[in-house]
């Protein structure tokens, strides 16, 4: 009986890795990518560094900007690990409050990719309106 529950747990523990390191790796990209003056402006972003309490309001601009179709399991993936940030740094705030911080410094990063992802989901709109109406003229 306990054989099965250490492989679950194992596997769970494994799988839990992975896809923070996905996540982790697809938030590094976004930091690499400076935000338009366009978004900065749309969104309403005054400088680089994005409040970790943005992404929720960022996500449902990007649910008003229709994209292309790649990110969207980016965006999934990024907003379950925003969410267990969110727990982490809640259960971890009395005891170890530098983990809360490190909880907190990862959740404005994901801010900062909801705000990248955004301006490309923008950049893609003007791209489409662009060819259509070159093509209409």
């Amino acid at each position: 009986m306990i054989i099965p529950v250490l492989i679950c747990v194992i596997s769970f523990a494994l799988m839990l890795q992975f896809f923070v390191s996905y996540c982790r790796s697809v938030i590094a990209a976004g930091k690499k990518t400076e935000l338009s003056p366009q978004v900065r402006e749309i969104a309403g972003i005054r400088d680089d560094k994005l409040d970790q309490d943005e992404f929720v309001r960022l996500v449902q601009l990007l649910r008003l900007c229709p994209g292309s179709g790649e990110d969207g399991g980016e965006i999934r993936a990024v907003g379950v690990y925003y969410s267990m940030l969110y727990a982490l740094r809640g259960m971890f705030r009395p005891m170890l409050p530098r983990i809360a911080r490190w909880a907190e410094a990862e959740r404005e990063s994901c801010s900062y990719f909801a705000a990248v992802t955004l301006d490309r989901r923008i950049t893609y709109s003007r791209e489409l309106l662009a060819q259509h109406m070159s093509g209409h003229v």
